[in-house]
């Protein structure tokens, strides 16, 4: 397969680059355009097609990802054309729902709309794929190969991708808050940051591949560690006093509605 980035910014880039580290796909493969030059340079210089046109893009490529913001979406995908015609897609736009995706790009083309995350970077993504897509069964395997070398996938209704997108999509961003307050709280009762930081980092890795490989309910990990009267119930109960649980809970709900209001929007 050649794969085509429409944009290789923050999201499209840790796609491309875990794509590349995972071995799924050669940089002789991987065909990308971006408006700008100080991001398409380091592609270039991993051996991609670096290419000036989204029309050229979509001539070159058998997929192509479109990674760009959804802003911007109306006259980017404009200027496809047809070069999607009888070829594929994958859509890595918040909120942008299937339809409107193919009325602003235009031409007959199948598409696989999907919400991915960062850490895809370092082969621990997750990524939720709409599984109402009308992808060939060639290039859902492909998706579905190129997915999992960087993480976990999860096929669900398009209705439910927004709520991905509150969640997973935008959840890293929420877990390196909590990491940054951990270490924050190991600096003020006396550890050096760097050590902080590092345990800190470890405690949620360590925490999340728990709940992955044990298949336990995170209630039933966390009664394993809160000892009767012990400092982790201590912990725990501070937790509840400031309605951390609430928080994360509106945190999703409200990134969620935002992600709605994005495709609304257009």
């Amino acid at each position: 397969m050649k794969l085509g980035f429409l944009g290789a910014g923050a999201m499209g880039g840790a796609i491309l680059k875990g794509a590349v580290k995972s071995g799924v796909l050669t940089p002789d493969d991987i065909y990308v355009c971006d408006v700008c030059d100080s991001i398409t340079k380091p592609f270039a210089e991993l051996g991609c097609h670096i290419v000036k046109t989204n029309e050229e893009l979509g001539n070159s490529s058998d997929i192509v990802i479109m990674a760009i913001k959804p802003q911007y979406a109306q006259s980017a995908l404009k200027e496809l054309g047809n070069s999607l015609d009888g070829k594929a897609a994958i859509s890595i736009m918040a909120g942008l729902k299937t339809q409107t995706i193919r009325e602003m790009t235009g031409g007959n083309f199948r598409l696989l709309r999907l919400m991915p995350n960062t850490p895809s970077l370092v082969g621990a993504g997750a990524f939720a794929l709409d599984s109402d897509t009308d992808l060939t069964d060639e290039e859902k395997k492909f998706a579905e190969e190129l997915f999992s070398s960087m993480g976990i996938v999860e096929w669900m209704s398009e209705k439910l991708i927004d709520t991905a997108c509150g969640l997973s999509g935008a959840g890293p961003a929420y877990i390196y808050l909590v990491i940054e307050a951990l270490a924050d709280g190991g600096v003020l009762k006396g550890l050096p940051r760097a050590t902080a930081q590092r345990l800190a980092a470890q405690t949620v890795l360590g925490a999340a591949k728990m709940v992955i490989e044990t298949g336990e309910h995170p209630g039933v990990l966390k009664d394993q560690v809160c000892s009767p009267g012990g400092n982790t119930i201590v912990g725990i109960k501070t937790l509840e006093e400031h309605g951390v649980r609430g928080a994360f809970i509106d945190t999703v709900t409200k990134s969620t509605e935002k992600a709605q209001e994005l495709g609304k929007s257009k």
